[in-house]
């Protein structure tokens, strides 16, 4: 698959070596693991966990997270490519793709662009790249806060619902905005406390403060930083300086 080759290119230009594509993703982390930010979080790796994920999880966190009356999953993706705004050719990493949710749809809008989904767990990555979506997709088995990619490789890259659930999230926006191209966007979906409080940490769930997100983007010298708060919720997007806005 071209996108696979395409991927094993960028990650042989980062590391050195040019692993090996095995049921249809690449795995940087070799016998490595994550460190989970709680240890329920271990759930994410366990094989059949991805069917219960999509059927029963994440349908309720979205509605505790988002409310009632928030979006639901179709709008919610909407929203998401709205703030991405991606253009055809462009090359875009999901991080923290899990079993493919959003991928997918970001292969079809880039078309010939690369597309890379990255997730820490092996169960939901292995879902994904069995399910497919286009020539130019590609799935890594990785850690969000060290992505195993050079920096500016990516003209877009997203994080739906991840990035409150990763050991170090800051060093995870880091490494995000590390990888992109200048005038590259960000989107993010995370939770968000409703008192103006810093961070709480809930059974490895970071809660961030009130403006907490978008000043740790402006501090990192991005622009055009929106936010858009649904419930105990966020959609926050971004650009990074240069480049053509």
């Amino acid at each position: 698959m071209r996108g696979s080759e395409e991927l094993i290119e960028m990650l042989a230009s980062h590391g050195g070596d040019r692993p090996a594509v095995k049921d249809g993703y690449v795995d940087v982390l070799g016998d490595g693991e994550l460190k989970w930010a709680h240890k329920s979080h271990r759930l994410f790796d366990r094989k059949l966990f991805p069917r219960v994920y999509e059927r029963f999880w994440r349908p309720a966190v979205g509605r505790s997270f988002l409310g009632l009356a928030g979006p639901g999953q179709r709008r919610e993706r909407e929203l998401i490519m709205e703030m991405l705004s991606i253009s055809r050719g462009e090359r875009v990493i999901d991080v923290g793709c899990g079993p493919g949710n959003y991928t997918p749809y970001l292969a079809e809008v880039s078309e010939s662009g690369l597309v890379v989904g990255i997730d820490g767990s092996r169960a939901m990555v292995a879902t994904a790249a069995k399910r497919g979506g286009g020539d130019n997709l590609a799935y890594v088995v990785g850690d969000a806060c060290a992505l195993p990619f050079e920096d500016g490789s990516f003209d877009a890259a997203c994080c739906v619902g991840v990035i409150h659930m990763v050991d170090r999230p800051m060093v995870a926006l880091d490494e995000m905005i590390r990888v992109l191209a200048p005038g590259g966007r960000l989107a993010i979906f995370a939770t968000r406390r409703r008192r103006r409080t810093e961070t709480r940490v809930l059974r490895g769930i970071w809660f961030f403060g009130r403006d907490e997100l978008t000043r740790a983007m402006e501090g990192r010298g991005l622009v055009d930083i929106q936010r858009r708060v649904v419930g105990r919720s966020q959609f926050v997007s971004a650009r990074k300086a240069g480049g053509q806005a």
